[in-house]
């Protein structure tokens, strides 16, 4: 173990000598969560240590350190490039340095210490602020800490009692130091091992961006390729694909290799996937078609599980301009495996095992041999929907919405269908609105959880809701289209004992037409 102080790891960022990979994930961390670690630092709490891999060789390609481009190397010193620990690091430098101005219209948060907060071991001290929200009398800019000039002018306009508080914390900052692990090596293959374990508890599949890295840049630009693909995909609605390394990287592996595992790519060369890479082109827009064309999918985040387009993937990949040309009986095993996949959170668990084996069954089914792809047991009961509560980013509510999406619901006003390209397309909770309204159940003894389960929602815009009103079933009834009510009510898979305004009696029965649709789906 050794350790660098906040001075030294400024100078060393300065000085282009500890540097971000570009298997390193960006930086993700909320202004918050950077003032909780200050609070940390300052408390004397641990927070960490950071891994570096040390190096004589530099990458050819790298990301920044947050919002900062790093300068090239100073120096014929050996390069720090960041394993673990980017985001406490990050958080650090751009804290505390002065010289480096984050690029574009990207920003950096301001830290303050709170001078009229209690010395609480468990509220933080420290705050991220608006300048609008700066009172200058008790909040400290703690930015200017290694700056003398701009330490000296902020503690100006305190008093010799404050400043001498700011004084004492400013010298725990000087004095603290970050724990580092250094791994000293120019051997790659341990680094990946090392860089694998790390992630273990993370996405798997951080090592194929490691391995990318260094083994394609120098003949194959694959992030230029995964841009070119996003331009494609972006007027469909997919442009985020081309964003996410690490699923398209699954899908390089499960066509060139049937397997979507790190260990496969660390036995994959740069010139196999460069030239094959229109047949992984051609395998992905043929996987998102799939998945528009039968689930009505009109973006990356309507899926519960983007893992699915990996086996669709190997399933549509072709070279030689020939397209696959789907039997009744693949596309029948390739929807049922969806919906099963979905209903029984395939890809929550075992991903990689899970997609090894889809991927070789997908395979089977494209060349026409017996394939197990939709043998997936699902135990699918009414429960799903009575005790799931409905969120617009959750697994199970992307589900339920493709559910509700197969139906093919209409507009509980005009009667008319729902225009679903711009619901998925805008995919937010304005879309959705309980059929036993909040308000009226309000006036009821039902916990709020039961309230907001999938059960109690249906596909209803805004603009309906308004009109229907936080009133009874039975009085906004009277609102809906006559004429097309049963309709409208058999599309939302709806029983007629919504108008009954018994809560008690309708969630169960929605329930279960729910579960039966969805049984339906993966029969």
């Amino acid at each position: 173990m050794g350790e660098v102080s906040i001075r030294s790891l400024i100078e060393q960022v300065q000085q282009g000598q500890i540097r971000v990979p570009a298997f390193q994930r960006g930086f993700v961390w909320d202004p918050d969560r950077i003032a909780f670690l200050m609070d940390s630092i300052y408390k004397g709490y641990p927070f960490g240590s950071a891994i570096l891999w040390q190096t004589k060789e530099k990458l050819n390609a790298e990301r920044k350190l947050g919002p900062f481009a790093l300068p090239e190397p100073t120096a014929d010193f050996p390069i720090s490039y960041v394993l673990d620990g980017q985001q406490r690091l990050t958080s650090i430098f751009g804290t505390f340095q002065t010289d480096l101005t984050p690029e574009g219209d990207e920003t950096w948060p301001k830290i303050y210490f709170d001078l009229t907060a209690g010395g609480d071991l468990q509220e933080s001290q420290f705050l991220a602020l608006e300048d609008s929200d700066v009172d200058t009398a008790r909040h400290f800019p703690i930015g200017t800490f290694f700056d003398t000039t701009a330490y000296r002018k902020a503690t100006k306009g305190f008093t010799d009692d404050q400043a001498e508080v700011i004084d004492s914390v400013q010298a725990i900052f000087k004095e603290a130091k970050i724990p580092t692990q250094d791994i000293v090596t120019d051997n790659r293959g341990k680094v990946a091992i090392v860089f694998e374990r790390v992630n273990r508890l993370g996405v798997e599949l951080d090592v194929l961006q490691l391995l990318s890295a260094w083994t394609w840049s120098d003949e194959f630009d694959l992030q230029t390729r995964f841009s070119d693909l996003a331009a494609i995909l972006a007027p469909f609605g997919f442009g985020d694909v081309g964003d996410d390394s690490n699923l398209l990287l699954r899908c390089c592996a499960a066509v060139v290799s049937n397997d979507a595992s790190p260990n496969t790519l660390m036995n994959m060369r740069g010139t196999e996937v460069r030239d094959r890479f229109d047949e992984i082109e051609n395998g992905i827009q043929g996987a998102i078609d799939f998945v528009r064309t039968h689930l009505k999918v009109e973006k990356l985040s309507n899926l519960p599980y983007p893992a699915v387009l990996v086996p669709l993937t190997a399933f549509f990949a072709h070279k030689d301009g020939k397209s696959i040309k789907l039997s009744d009986e693949q596309r029948a095993t390739l929807i049922r495996w969806l919906w099963r996949s979905f209903f029984s959170r395939r890809f929550s668990a075992g991903v990689l095992r899970n997609l090894k084996r889809d991927i070789e069954e997908t395979v089977k089914l494209r060349e026409g041999r017996p394939s197990a792809l939709a043998d997936i047991v699902v135990n699918l009961t009414d429960d799903f929907f009575l005790e799931r509560r409905f969120s617009i980013a959750a697994v199970d509510t992307k589900t339920f919405v493709l559910l509700l999406v197969s139906a093919a619901p209409l507009s509980f006003v005009s009667g008319s269908p729902v225009a679903l390209a711009a619901v998925l397309s805008t995919y937010n909770r304005s879309e959705f609105h309980h059929l036993m309204p909040q308000a009226f159940l309000a006036k009821g003894d039902f916990e709020a959880s039961s309230i907001s389960v999938l059960a109690n929602f249906a596909m209803i815009s805004a603009a309906d809701n308004k009109v229907l009103g936080g009133v009874a079933p039975s009085i906004y009834g009277s609102r809906m289209p006559g004429a097309k009510t049963g309709e409208i009510l058999e599309r939302a898979i709806c029983p007629m004992e919504l108008f009954s305004d018994d809560f008690s009696t309708f969630l169960p029965l929605r329930a279960s037409a729910l579960t039966a649709l969805a049984n339906a789906r993966m029969a």
